[in-house]
């Protein structure tokens, strides 16, 4: 008799579990939302400039355009890798227009400076857009085009504009850094640039 009373018990447990497994899965997931994924030096900086922008929902720092799966801190800081410092930004392009994020993303951080970044150096610190739809790969050429012919950078854009593979998040240490350690390490500002 008390197995016949676990048995619906335990299915009632399981339903429960997937629901709100689905809810939360669910709750994530904003079909208006667009993300997109910019490196440009120290994930830190970036990510904490990023963040405060109207528009952007979410940010998460990790590592794309390596050779290694499952990357880690330990190994793309030795520049082996070939991963990125990346940042990636969820946003609502109702409220924030994905030509003005690139716009001020060339802004906090020097663009022209091959694998470099103040003074972190190696390709983790490269530049790079690394698109998730054809638009946003057409627009991101159209705004580094009209950047690079502004002048306001005094030597040509050594950006890359490619699509994104896969992303592997940062150490839980390493998101949201300048929240938790306002005083920590920073090399990103917002310049006073025309473009």
């Amino acid at each position: 008799m008390k197995n016949v009373l676990l048995i619906p018990i335990f299915f009632l447990a399981l339903t429960v579990c997937a629901e709100a497994k689905t809810a939360k899965k669910g709750a994530s997931v904003n079909s208006s939302s667009e993300v997109i994924y910019l490196a440009g030096g120290c994930f830190w900086g970036v990510e904490d400039l990023l963040r405060k922008i109207p528009g952007v929902t979410e940010t998460r720092v990790g590592y794309m355009g390596g050779d290694t799966k499952n990357a880690t801190y330990n190994l793309v800081k030795t520049g082996a890798t070939n991963h990125a410092e990346t940042v990636q930004i969820t946003f609502d392009p109702k409220k924030l227009k994905l030509d003005d994020l690139l716009l001020y993303f060339f802004k906090i951080h020097d663009p022209t400076t091959p694998n470099q970044q103040g003074n972190d150096i190696g390709t983790q610190y490269r530049s790079v857009i690394f698109y998730t739809t054809d638009k946003q790969k057409d627009e991101a050429e159209i705004i580094k085009q009209r950047v690079d012919k502004s002048g306001a950078w005094k030597k040509p854009l050594v950006t890359q504009i490619v699509k994104a593979p896969e992303f592997w998040d940062a150490e839980d240490y390493h998101q949201d850094y300048l929240q938790k350690n306002p005083n920590g390490y920073t090399c990103h500002y917002e310049r006073k640039l025309n473009f």
